[in-house]
C-alpha cells in the first residue's frame, strides 16, 4: 500500500491505522495565522498554474437558490494534482442574516480530505480562509496583469471581500494610496478606521465610483451589484481591473462597452460564463466567448501574455474557484497539526 502523509508526525500505511484516523475540527478562531497572506498569494498562483496545464478536476460552482431565506447554497468540490489534494467547501448566503440574526452574510465550511480514501482528515469554518484566498487571488491578478509602476488604486465596495483585498495589496509593496467607495459613506470610513494601521498604504474615502476609479492605476470591484457601477469612460488606459463581484448570474459591475476595450482574462472559463463579470455582456450580445483572451493560469505558465503595453486596459473576471481552497487548506492543515490546534473525533466507524 501506498505510503501516505498524515499530518500526526506518522504515516498512515496500514489498513489499521486508518480505521484508527480521526477528524481535525477548527473552528473560525483557530483558522487565523495559521497561514500568510504571502503563502496563500503563492498557493492560489500555483494552483491557477495547475488549471492552466489541466492537472486537476473540478465543475463549475453549483448552485441551489432559495428564494424563501433570500439565500443560497454552492457546494464547490476540487482534486488538485501536484501537490496532490482535494476538499469541498460548503457556502451559505444569506442576504438577511446580519440584519435579523447578527450573522454573517456568508458563511461556509471546508470538508479536507484525504484523496485516495475519502477520509475527512479535516472539517474547518471556511469564512476567514475565503477571505485570503479571495483577496490573494486579486494580488495575483496585479502581479501578473497591472503596470509595474502601478501606485494607486481604487476600491470599489468596502465589505468583507475588501479586508482580504487590502492585506493582499499591501504585501505587494507597490501601492502609495487606496482610495475606497461603498455606497454609504460611513462604511468606507469605518473600513479606514479599522485597516489604516495594518498596511502601508494611504487610505481615503471617496464620495463617488467615478473618484474611485479614475484615478486609479488598478480597480477593484466587490459588491454584489445587478446593475453596472463602473462606467466605460471612467476608466483610463492602462488600468488593471480586478472584478471580484460578479459570482453568480445576473452579477455585473463593469458596463458592457468597457469589456469591449479590455483584454479579458478569468480564472474559469466554463464558471465565468454562466456566474463572472462577462455572463450578462454574453447574454446581452454586448460580448463574444472568443473575446476573453484565456485564464490567468496561462499567463502564469507562459502560454499567454497579460498585457500587450502600457496602455492595455486588463481585467480578470474572479469568480472563486474551488482549486484555490484545494491548494490554501493543505498548508493550513499542516500547520494545525503541527500547532495543536482544533479538537479531534471520530467521524468514521468501521463497518467491519
Amino acid at each position: 500500500m501506498t505510503e501516505k502523509p498524515y499530518m500526526h508526525g506518522y504515516s498512515i500505511q496500514h489498513m489499521t491505522e486508518w480505521q484508527r484516523a480521526k477528524t481535525l475540527i477548527v473552528s473560525g478562531d483557530e483558522m487565523k495565522g495559521l497561514v500568510t497572506m504571502e503563502e496563500v498569494i503563492s498557493l492560489v498562483e500555483q494552483a491557477y498554474a495547475a488549471h492552466a496545464r489541466g492537472n486537476y478536476i473540478m465543475e463549475p460552482k453549483t448552485h441551489i437558490i432559495i428564494g424563501k431565506y433570500s439565500g443560497e447554497w454552492e457546494a464547490m468540490p476540487s482534486y488538485l494534482g501536484e501537490p496532490e489534494s482535494s476538499a469541498c467547501k460548503w457556502v451559505a448566503i444569506r442576504e438577511k442574516n446580519r440584519e435579523r440574526f447578527g450573522l454573517p452574510t456568508v458563511m461556509s465550511t471546508i470538508v479536507y480530505t484525504d484523496p485516495e480514501t475519502g477520509y475527512p482528515l479535516m472539517i474547518c469554518d471556511g469564512t476567514y480562509h475565503t477571505n485570503m484566498r479571495t483577496g490573494a487571488a486579486a494580488a495575483v491578478s496585479v502581479k501578473w496583469m497591472a503596470r509595474k509602476n502601478s501606485r494607486v488604486a481604487g476600491f470599489v465596495g468596502a465589505g468583507a471581500v475588501a479586508v482580504g483585498t487590502l492585506r493582499a495589496l499591501n504585501t505587494l509593496n507597490i501601492f502609495k494610496k487606496v482610495l475606497v467607495w461603498s455606497r454609504r459613506r460611513e462604511n468606507a470610513e469605518g473600513f479606514i478606521k479599522r485597516m489604516q494601521d495594518e498596511v502601508k498604504m494611504d487610505l481615503m474615502a471617496v464620495d463617488s465610483v467615478r473618484e474611485a476609479v479614475a484615478e486609479s492605476d488598478v480597480v477593484v470591484t466587490q459588491t454584489p451589484a445587478m446593475e453596472p457601477v463602473v462606467r466605460d469612460e471612467w476608466v483610463r488606459e492602462g488600468t488593471h481591473i480586478a472584478a471580484m463581484g460578479a459570482d453568480m448570474e445576473g452579477k455585473q459591475e463593469l458596463e458592457g462597452k468597457l469589456l469591449k476595450r479590455c483584454r479579458i482574462f478569468v480564472d474559469d472559463l466554463r464558471q465565468c460564463v454562466r456566474d463572472g463579470e462577462i455572463n450578462v455582456p454574453l447574454r446581452k450580445g454586448e460580448l463574444r466567448v472568443e473575446d476573453v483572451v484565456g485564464s490567468i493560469g496561462e499567463i502564469i505558465i507562459g502560454r499567454k501574455m497579460g498585457r500587450l503595453s502600457e496602455d492595455d486596459i486588463t481585467v480578470f473576471d474572479s469568480t472563486g474557484i474551488a482549486l484555490q481552497d484545494a491548494a490554501v487548506i493543505t498548508l493550513e492543515y499542516r500547520r494545525a497539526r503541527e500547532r495543536g490546534v482544533g479538537v479531534e473525533k471520530r467521524m468514521i466507524v468501521s463497518q467491519t
